[in-house]
């Protein structure tokens, strides 16, 4: 008999460590999952309700079954030990997690499980090449995404994993979930800043195993096709919308390459099949930040780049506080940050610019936006964020050239010209024409007043702070190099 330890792979369907466990002893498998006090420090509300979404959906896919997931709570090189002699597994199985804490959390477990004569078997699950299949000629991984997506794409991919039929689970019985409450968490509540007495509603993603193939086979239906030409348009809505279910595993990365590569097939035209590789590079990038990471897992609280203390971070409380509850008088940034505090998730266009706007307009350290969206994203993943919010602060592996500040103004202009996404969530704005919202910061005060008295005035002037971000690099970089 062996134990499967589910992780971030909440899901049956095309889980290769799943179906590694019904292979390597003779028995059927018990599955389980632990709540980990470890892991969840590092947790939030949002994240957490999703969680235990998730493995609800799990739990039923296995009752379908005859089986069940088992949870249980405390430390990992605890829980895990006492499960699987609890159940007399000669093997415990489980997938790969790519961060410091995973690494520090299954060296501890592997050795609790040796000490009592069980065997541990890992498996690469949730990217398509483990850290360290695609090397430059020196060195253990990319530092330049261009190079590693060369590789990437002429690589062979796995296909889709069966799932196991119900002989090849344990019959067993399982304790209901404990409650948000139980684990220490308050239900997440949809951050305001508006004025109105009804308590806004958060309006989070349903984060299943159904929900996620629903996602992907509509997305691979249409939106797919014109993907290169709209996914910086945040209006248009066209992303996938598949980084939560990513995030926890309700899908797995064989099956959504899959899909897309059948997509690739119906396509009619070249611009079709290119909309389809842009995003195909998507994935890839998701890819490269673990690979990243894996080898560089201090990078969750260092620069990548090596200059860590020579940046004079202003890191301003006030400055910080408005970005926090999207009132800094920058429409665009705005719209993203309220986004963010209204469904825990933000479109990835104006991911980068509000990072950029803290990083460079307010010279805050990225630590702190890192720090914000670890708390309020639905679909945080620790390599994904470490890697774009080093690239906003020009930090980062491949990062943004530090003299290249975006201007969230011209920003705005660009991928909201009607402003339509500015003014849904922004509703103070929503009398005010395009031409007066994107151009807000050159507004005199009287007109801002008539147009829209409950907006803030821009907190800075972006023109004087990207001076004085540029001035700020370069002074670190010499600095460092001294």
């Amino acid at each position: 008999m062996a134990v499967y330890w589910h992780r971030r792979d909440l899901r049956g369907v095309d889980n290769r460590g799943l179906a590694r466990a019904v292979t390597v002893d003779d028995g059927p498998v018990v599955p389980v999952f632990v709540f980990d006090p470890t892991v969840l420090e590092h947790a939030s509300s949002i994240r957490v309700a999703c969680l235990l979404e998730a493995l609800e959906g799990l739990r039923a896919w296995y009752r379908e079954r005859d089986a069940d997931l088992l949870v249980a709570r405390g430390e990992s090189s605890d829980a895990i030990p006492r499960l699987a002699a609890e159940h007399e597994a000669e093997t415990v199985v489980w997938c790969e997690g790519y961060s410091g804490l995973a690494a520090d959390r299954d060296r501890a477990t592997t050795a609790a499980l040796e000490d009592d004569g069980v065997s541990c078997e890992t498996v690469h699950d949730a990217i398509h090449h483990e850290p360290g299949s695609i090397t430059p000629n020196e060195g253990d991984h990319y530092s330049v995404f261009s190079y590693f997506w060369k590789k990437w794409r002429d690589r062979e991919k796995r296909d889709p994993v069966a799932p196991p039929t119900a002989n090849d689970l344990a019959t067993v019985s399982g304790e209901p979930l404990p409650s948000l409450t139980e684990l220490g968490f308050e239900k997440p509540n949809a951050g305001s800043t508006t004025n109105s007495d009804q308590e806004p509603t958060l309006q989070l993603p349903t984060v299943t195993q159904d929900a996620a193939r629903d996602r992907l086979e509509s997305f691979c239906a249409d939106d797919i096709y014109r993907y290169e030409d709209e996914r910086d348009v945040p209006a248009a809505d066209a992303t996938s919308r598949l980084s939560v279910h990513l995030k926890w595993g309700t899908i797995g990365i064989r099956e959504v390459y899959a899909a897309t590569e059948r997509a690739r097939e119906r396509a009619e035209t070249d611009d079709q099949r290119a909309n389809v590789t842009a995003f195909q590079r998507q994935l890839a990038w998701r890819e490269f930040y673990a690979h990243v990471l894996a080898f560089n897992p201090e990078t969750v609280t260092e620069n990548f780049s090596g200059y860590e203390n020579e940046i004079p971070w202003r890191n301003d409380p006030d400055e910080l506080a408005a970005w926090k509850a999207g009132e800094t008088g920058f429409p665009i940034v705005d719209a993203g940050m309220r986004q963010l505090l209204a469904e825990g998730w933000m479109h990835n266009r104006v991911r980068m610019l509000v990072a950029a706007f803290l990083t460079k307009d307010l010279l805050i350290d990225w630590r702190e936006g890192y720090d914000w969206f670890r708390r309020t994203l639905v679909d945080h993943d620790t390599a994904n964020d470490v890697g774009g919010w080093q690239w906003a602060a020009s930090t980062g592996t491949d990062a943004q050239p530090y003299f290249r500040v975006f201007n969230p103004t011209t920003q705005g202009r660009e991928y909201d010209p009607d402003a339509e996404y500015i003014r849904e969530y922004v509703p103070e704005l929503a009398d005010a024409s395009a031409d007066e919202i994107h151009g807000w910061q050159d507004l005199e005060p009287a007109d801002r007043e008539r147009v829209a008295p409950a907006y803030p005035a821009p907190i800075v002037d972006h023109a004087d702070r990207r001076e004085e971000a540029i001035e700020a690099f370069e002074r670190a970089r010499e600095t460092s190099a001294e």
